[in-house]
């Protein structure tokens, strides 16, 4: 009896990611650093087009986690800025409140 030497075991090839999931993700971190606005909007709407496209792609394409992780960042990037906008709008009210008391 011989024995021959098990076949090497080979890893399935990776697939590719998406384009607009890497862009969603690029997008979400300068929406936190360079661009805090347009940024963050462009890695929402790159992000929910990226979802689509890997959708349908039906397994061709990866990236899922790319996509979300740049859906989070511009989300939280626009929840922190209008948290700060009502902030500043509160204290700014409460600032002119005693001028508009006659005090």
């Amino acid at each position: 009896m011989t024995d021959y030497p098990a076949p090497p075991y080979q890893t399935p090839p990776a697939k590719p990611s998406s384009n607009l999931a890497l862009a969603s993700l690029i997008l979400g971190i300068l929406g936190w650093t360079v661009i805090p606005g347009i940024g963050s909007i462009a890695a929402i709407v790159t992000g929910h087009l990226a979802k689509s496209e890997i959708k349908n792609s039906m397994g061709a394409l990866g990236g899922d986690g790319m996509a979300t992780a740049g859906l989070v960042l511009g989300y939280a990037s626009i929840a922190l800025g209008l948290c700060v906008i009502c902030i500043v709008f509160a204290l700014l009210g409460i600032g002119f409140l005693p001028f508009l008391q006659g005090g």
